[in-house]
């Protein structure tokens, strides 16, 4: 292991796709909703353990969540946990990161990750970050991971590339396609999905946000003699009180001339919805997505999405393509196609009865 390499796990979403299972208290990252055992984090954690050092992880999520990542990830100091005071998006989390990093490590090279996707083929995915790390120790490059779509998917962003190496140069990236032109990228097959995993050094990222988002390093630069002092958290929480609510992608990534992308075909999904949740999970003979025990159908219900608590017993009969969720204050029953609507649900919820279902 190089200990210059550090990865930094983005842990901070709340994850409302996956309501009423995914909670304020307790978001998705923080659920074994695959049922493999393992929460999201957990998984994302053991995936990168060979290769980075157990002192090189730097987790960042929200102040609330911070016990519950020292919970689930004890191999961690308190200090290896980035505290946001309140969510600004991608940029204003991996600016606090670099800058805490540079400060310590100037030669630091930083694998940047969300903390709830899905890599099936990780041993594949290992030996892609194994050259990104490479190609990034000789370039001043900006590397994302460029997934080979597999379908016209309208809910992932997509990286137009230069060729067909397996590293190229980006062209241009576009956020969510509608679908008749996710087809179009498919056919023309010039286009990868967007992993949303980032690799460069420390430096490099700091300089591309000096140039496209000179605000943030402003704000980020000045801070950064008391990063890793006891001032930290009180400067950290003035600058995000400043700091405008961006993604990386969008002030950065979109603008800069030095990115390239490393396409891989590794099992990759964002596990970004119930949907997506189903094209992975296990199913039954008739297509149902539901816990091995406790749940009954029979032969009428057929391609639905059953998720119960633990030792609760549900019959369910003759529904077809419908998401079933019940928790112990939550009933959710919709079809699959209306799973969209769930946004909606969830503020009629609270404007009716607060947030204490939320």
């Amino acid at each position: 292991m190089n200990r210059h390499t550090y990865c930094i796990i983005m842990a901070g979403g709340i994850g409302s796709r996956f309501w009423p299972k995914s909670r304020l208290s307790r978001p998705k990252q923080f659920l074994d909703i695959l049922g493999t055992g393992r929460t999201f984090l957990r998984m994302t954690y053991e995936r990168f353990a060979g290769i980075v050092p157990p002192e090189n992880f730097i987790v960042a999520t929200n102040a609330r969540y911070r016990e519950t990542v020292l919970e689930q990830l004890p191999e961690l100091t308190p200090e290896q946990v980035l505290c946001e005071p309140v969510g600004r998006n991608t940029a204003p989390c991996i600016c606090y990161a670099a800058h805490r990093l540079r400060k310590s490590d100037p030669e630091a090279r930083m694998i940047v990750t969300p903390a709830d996707h899905l890599i099936l083929n990780e041993q594949e995915f290992r030996s892609l970050v194994g050259e990104c790390l490479d190609f990034v120790e000789g370039h001043a490059a900006l590397m994302t991971v460029g997934i080979e779509p597999t379908r016209p998917e309208t809910g992932y962003g997509y990286i137009q590339v230069s060729d067909e190496q397996r590293i190229s140069k980006v062209k241009s990236f576009t956020e969510k396609p509608n679908e008749e032109l996710a087809r179009t990228f498919i056919q023309c097959g010039e286009f990868l999905w967007n992993s949303g995993i980032f690799i460069w050094k420390a430096k490099d990222i700091i300089e591309a946000i000096r140039t496209h988002l000179p605000e943030h390093h402003a704000l980020f630069s000045a801070i950064e003699p008391e990063l890793n002092t006891p001032g930290e958290e009180e400067a950290v929480a003035r600058v995000f009180a400043e700091c405008r609510a961006i993604s990386i992608d969008y002030g950065v990534m979109e603008h800069a001339d030095n990115v390239y992308v490393r396409r891989g075909d590794i099992g990759w999904s964002d596990v970004g919805t119930w949907g997506a949740y189903y094209r992975e999970a296990r199913k039954d003979r008739y297509a149902n997505a539901k816990p091995e025990k406790g749940c009954y159908t029979d032969e009428s219900t057929r391609s639905c999405i059953i998720s119960l608590p633990r030792n609760k017993i549900a019959v369910i009969n003759g529904l077809r393509e419908f998401i079933v969720v019940d928790t112990e204050d939550v009933l959710m029953i919709c079809p699959r196609s209306e799973e969209q609507r769930i946004k909606k649900f969830i503020d009629e919820v609270k404007y009716n009865e607060g947030d204490k279902h939320i």
